[in-house]
């Protein structure tokens, strides 16, 4: 076979794999790669307890025996069993007022975005746009559906309302319609940033102002320490905001739930309307019929159990999630001190919450980079350029805290710096000797790297998220 689709060969969708072949060729090495939960914070009896307590509920509510196995091994309804349960626990902690028909459960947010984007998309015309860097399974959807997608660069401070006006201008001076815009607006992956109150008002200004909607990720909000500002969907009063949530943080991954909340209307040809949310259901009963009944069970055992509070929920998983955030900082901050770092050009952000740091480099970080540092220096980490739409990202490298223990995390900051100085000291030397401007072609072989004892080769699942 010789003609596939075009998508097939796109870097982006080899990148998950490469990362596992990395972890699988170097197995002793600690890997900032994976943007996965804590194995620590999960306990095997817990999804069993999940799902009792779901089952006991549909009891309580008046469901017969027969009504109970059903539920649990039958096909359910394509948009979802438990979406009133979503809709009660989204009141409660996010402030979100929407009726349970609005809600589409879906497999992970990935299906999430893969139906938003095809029912939103109508002709060549519309485009997608996104804060870039971002992530990479919504551009991975729009380039399997072939939609045009316009990156708009963060600044190092974040999202510009500013930045996004000029290229939603663009696109309508060009003829073409600026359809969506997507952002995770709390510790952003792979960024870390966080948008601040008034650039989302700004923001929910410009998509009434100029008639796009705004598909808002948040998966991280209340797996992170402190109190979250409020989602753009809680401030949206004009039925802008489409919103995505995913409980493979929350709850665990395993599970496969995720959810959107489109309430937009939209208008019929007979004159009539109906909610987005109706739509985005025939469209995922002819991609996965309906999410897993008992993924679904297990998920609202956990809200049900929580009354619907997530953040309690996650009170402790938060806690452990921001401590390791704070120690991967605390560790960069000692061992590449404020001098010797501005010596190196080396630079990091400091988020508040969320999984992933963002580390400048001088030097170009690529694929053969990560090789070489899991080979010289037993340390793996994800080049940044994997989330840019367009270009960009090759001086910067992601780093994700959530995985790892603290002995791990320590060990691990410190074969980042070995590798890290190594490699820029190595173009300071070559430039300085060239007197030209650095090749980014340099290899370095660093020092042998420390090994800890061997493990079993670990598959990482969904790298990014």
């Amino acid at each position: 076979m010789t003609e596939l689709h075009s998508s097939v060969s796109e870097p982006v969708l080899d990148t998950m794999n490469f990362l596992n072949e990395v972890t699988h060729r170097y197995p002793d090495a600690i890997s900032f790669a994976p943007g996965r939960p804590f194995d620590g914070s999960f306990d095997t009896e817990q999804v069993i307890g999940h799902i009792r307590r779901y089952l006991t509920h549909l009891a309580e509510q008046g469901g017969s025996p027969d009504d109970v196995r059903t539920a649990l091994f039958q096909y359910g309804p394509t948009a979802g069993l438990i979406r009133d349960i979503i809709a009660d626990s989204l009141r409660a902690d996010e402030g979100i007022d929407v009726p349970a028909e609005s809600i589409v459960v879906t497999v992970g947010a990935q299906e999430a975005m893969l139906l938003v984007l095809r029912a939103l998309i109508a002709g060549p015309d519309d485009v997608l746009l996104v804060s870039s860097p971002c992530y990479v399974g919504i551009t991975g959807a729009a380039r399997l559906l072939d939609v045009r997608v316009r990156p708009v660069e963060e600044r190092e401070d974040g999202f510009s309302a500013a930045d996004l006006e000029a290229a939603v201008r663009d696109e309508l001076a060009n003829g073409r319609r600026p359809r969506a815009f997507y952002v995770v607006p709390d510790h952003s992956n792979p960024s870390g940033t966080t948008m601040g109150a008034e650039a989302r008002e700004e923001l929910l200004g410009l998509a009434e102002r100029y008639d796009f909607l705004v598909i808002e990720d948040s998966p991280y909000r209340l797996v992170s320490p402190g109190t979250p500002l409020p989602t753009l969907k809680s401030r949206d009063r004009t039925r802008r905001v489409v919103h995505l949530g995913s409980y493979s943080k929350t709850v665990f991954p395993g599970a496969r739930v995720g959810f959107v909340v489109a309430d937009q209307r939209v208008r019929e040809a007979a004159g009539g309307e109906h909610l987005l949310a109706a739509d985005l259901t025939k469209i995922k009963s002819m991609v996965t019929v309906n999410t897993s009944s008992l993924g679904q069970a297990a998920v609202a055992g956990a809200l049900l159990g929580a009354q619907g509070r997530l953040s309690r929920l996650n009170a402790g998983a938060a806690d452990h999630y921001g401590e390791a955030m704070r120690e991967m900082l605390r560790q960069l901050d000692a061992r590449l001190p404020a001098a010797r770092r501005e010596a190196l050009g080396v630079r990091w952000n400091e988020p508040t919450g969320g999984f992933f740091i963002t580390m400048r480099v001088p030097f170009r970080v690529d694929n053969d980079q990560v090789v070489r540092s899991a080979e010289d220096f037993g340390v793996i980490w994800t080049p940044m350029s994997h989330f840019h739409p367009g270009t960009g990202g090759h001086h910067r490298i992601r780093l994700s805290t959530s995985c790892l223990t603290p002995a791990e995390l320590e060990e691990g900051t410190a074969r980042l710096v070995r590798y890290v100085e190594a490699r820029s000291e190595a173009l300071r030397r070559t430039e300085q000797a060239a007197q030209i401007p650095a090749r980014e072609d340099v290899h370095v072989s660093g020092p042998s790297r420390c090994r800890r004892p061997r493990s079993k080769p670990r598959m990482w699942g969904w790298m990014f998220r």
